[in-house]
């Protein structure tokens, strides 16, 4: 039995950052695959107006009051209303990518890197320096890295990712489906927001009740 986690996100959403914990107690379910999909949230360098900004913060405050993450005073206040700040996902898609090109164990590590260096760390995590120092930190080489970031597929693997959406009537992001042989369920993350392991346990419920009844 084939069984697969399908993961749609970006690596500068919110909410996914709010997600973080239920993809890897996903990750640590036996007999159970994480496939990635990243969809593309900023697909051309953006710098928000200050309203934009000051709704992000409040959303923020939401996405952390019910997941637990943590977001840094640095971000918050700092980052966050930097007039340099850009965000756009191809640079961090890539990134993520790339360190699953050169290590599959790696590409998790690669987004919480991201994830926690943006909302937590406040640091500039579009510009190429940043990438190849998170690299380093979550243990690839730096050189190796440095040269995946320029070849990987980036393009393509955004719109095969969108293609999934359409397909699956993602409403946006994250979207999780679980794919087991033809298959594929709908997964209501939202409940599990703040309960990670819950999550874990639905999914293994969803894999016993699928090998009883094929």
């Amino acid at each position: 039995m084939n069984a697969v986690l399908h993961y749609i996100y970006d690596p500068l959403c919110g909410w996914c950052y709010g997600a973080e914990p239920l993809v890897w107690a996903a990750n640590g379910v036996d007999g159970l695959a994480l496939r990635m999909h990243a969809g593309g949230l900023w697909p051309q360098p953006t710098q928000l107006p200050k309203p934009t900004r000051e709704y992000i913060k409040q959303a923020d405050a939401r996405v952390g009051q019910i997941s637990g993450q943590p977001y840094g005073e640095p971000y918050l206040n700092g980052l966050l209303f930097d007039p340099e700040l850009v965000l756009e996902s191809r640079p961090v898609i890539a990134a993520v990518l790339a360190a699953q090109a050169l290590d599959p164990t790696k590409a998790l590590s690669m987004l919480r890197g991201i994830q926690h260096g943006h909302y937590e760390r406040a640091r500039h995590v579009v510009r190429e320096a940043t990438l190849e120092e998170v690299a380093g930190e979550i243990g690839l080489d730096v050189a190796a890295f440095s040269s995946a970031l320029k070849t990987v597929p980036v393009r393509e693997h955004i719109a095969s990712s969108q293609e999934l959406m359409n397909d699956v009537g993602a409403q946006g992001f994250p979207t999780f489906v679980l794919q087991i042989g033809d298959d594929w369920i709908a997964v209501p993350h939202g409940r599990f927001a703040s309960t990670p392991a819950k999550f874990a346990e639905w999914l293994e419920a969803q894999l016993r009740a699928h090998s009883r009844t094929h």
